[in-house]
């Protein structure tokens, strides 16, 4: 149909661009970086485009048969477009940040190659139209992130490499085996609002319980829900740029935007709530965000303190997801982007940190701040955000799920909101306390350097990601804010009224 080249392009940008840069050598800076920044620049025109367009109720979707019955559908939804804009968005400031973050390291087309293809992967996931197709590109993201996590060679980044590929590989075949057993029980069909299987009723209730239970398994490995969280942590050993890819913009997101697909668009949410599946998952999800939290608590190394805090932040999703009712529909659907903002801003600003002074350790920043006053200055709006203090991104985000769950008469909700909040102040606030107020104790491990703050390539990314993630908490009842377009999604997708 008219427009079909849209979306094909968007997947097609990425792609391209990743096999060139493999094709370059390394002494290639110039030109390298000029590919990469183009292709992101152009992935945002495209993505411009459908945003227009899909407000104005035109559709770009299209349609490849590869047999019979197995159709690769790219859909150009309003969610779909939602997790696409962030990704994006995001895949431009991390690409500026990893030209200079890897300025001098080895094997910089390879790490720029695979970093484009798992855009590629990205992008597929938010348009995949079924089931099918969300599987392909989601095992794909699995091949194509794990040469990024074991980028360094060193004997710790391989280990966590075959952590990553243990969990995923199994959370894939688990995947694999639900997706055929969707086929079989309701034949090939693309995603529709108000969930495709609810058409066979409550009677198959145990079978399509199971089915349920089997997808979140599948996709709850991206999305490090308990227990199958255990690769995210592991994976820090991998670059910022990476840490930032994995927790912001590609596969904790992947992993959490495919349960929204599951929940809204496979089964339906008022059909899963009827087979008794949504409280469970309610469960499991505030669980996570404490058991997230309490973990973070107890690490002293930045990063692993970063990804405990984004296993309990991940599951702010699934938990507004699983609530049902409008207002914590919106509050998941806008926390995919507002985390997304906080979290990349947090792990580029851990990066300036390492690059900069050598630092990795929350015990090694006494004083950090007077040195680096941007950096922590975005990294303070990274983390008031997680806490939710306003009016950062994060405060809309639990303003709303906190607000929905009181709709839903689900108290218990709040209680866990709250205990969140206060377990992200007890692990944040003491690095802000000691970055901001405590004197230098020692000097910095490896200091390069003695400019002001960061590097221009490390600090500018950082700067915009934080200028964002305030934005959007300042503006959020402006017609172009991420809240507005999930209120949108809600009421166009999901039947909610605005």
């Amino acid at each position: 149909m008219t427009g079909a080249w849209i979306p094909l392009a968007a997947v097609g940008t990425p792609l391209l661009t990743g096999i060139v840069i493999f094709l370059l050598a390394d002494w290639r800076v110039a030109l390298r970086t000029a590919l990469n920044l183009s292709g992101a620049f152009v992935k945002l025109v495209l993505v411009a485009v459908m945003l227009r367009g899909v407000a104005n109720g035109y559709d770009y979707s299209v349609r490849v048969a590869i047999v019979p019955g197995l159709d690769i559908v790219l859909i150009t939804d309003a969610l779909a477009l939602l997790f696409l804009t962030l990704s994006a968005g995001l895949w431009a400031l991390t690409t500026i940040y990893a030209v200079g973050y890897l300025e001098n390291a080895p094997h910089r087309s390879r790490f720029f190659g695979f970093f484009s293809l798992c855009i590629v992967a990205t992008t597929g996931i938010a348009l995949a139209g079924n089931l099918f197709t969300l599987f392909v590109f989601y095992e794909i993201l699995t091949l194509v992130t794990y040469p990024l996590v074991i980028h360094r060679g060193t004997r710790e980044a391989l280990a966590a490499g075959r952590v990553y590929l243990r969990y995923t590989l199994a959370g894939g075949a688990v995947l694999l085996f639900a997706v055929a057993w969707s086929h079989a029980l309701a034949g090939p069909h693309d995603f529709v609002a108000g969930g495709y299987l609810r058409e066979l009723g409550t009677d198959q209730r145990l079978s399509l319980t199971l089915l349920f239970g089997a997808l979140i398994a599948g996709f709850g490995v991206k999305a490090a829900l308990f227990p199958l969280h255990g690769w995210l942590p592991a994976a820090m050993v991998a670059p910022a740029p990476v840490s930032a890819l994995l927790h912001a913009v590609a596969v904790v997101k992947a992993g959490a935007f495919a349960i929204i697909r599951v929940v809204y668009d496979v089964f339906g949410v008022e059909f899963a709530e009827a087979l008794g599946v949504l409280g469970p998952l309610a469960v499991l999800s505030a669980f996570t965000i404490l058991y997230g939290s309490l973990r973070a608590l107890a690490q002293d190394e930045l990063k692993k303190r970063l990804a405990y805090s984004t296993v309990s932040q991940v599951s702010y999703i699934v938990l507004g997801v699983a609530v049902l009712g409008p207002l914590s529909t919106i509050g998941a659907l806008v926390h995919l982007v507002n985390q997304g903002l906080m979290k990349i801003t947090l792990f580029l600003s851990a990066g300036n940190l390492a690059e900069t002074l050598g630092v990795h350790h929350v015990h090694e920043m006494n004083g950090v701040g007077r040195r680096m006053p941007l950096t922590m200055a975005a990294f303070t709006i990274g983390a008031l955000g997680m806490i939710g203090v306003p009016p950062t991104a994060g405060f809309v985000t639990k303003i709303y799920l906190g607000t929905g769950a009181a709709e839903a008469g689900q108290w218990w909700v709040i209680v866990i909101l709250a205990a969140s909040s206060l377990l992200n102040a007890c692990y944040f606030l003491p690095i802000l306390y000691s970055a901001w107020f405590q004197p230098q104790t020692a000097p910095w491990p490896h200091e390069h350097g003695t400019g002001f703050d960061a590097k221009a390539t490390l600090l500018v990314p950082v700067l915009f990601s934080a200028a964002f993630a305030l934005g959007v908490g300042l503006f959020a009842d402006t017609p172009v804010s991420p809240l507005e377009w999930a209120k949108l999604i809600s009421q166009r997708e999901f039947g909610y009224a605005r």
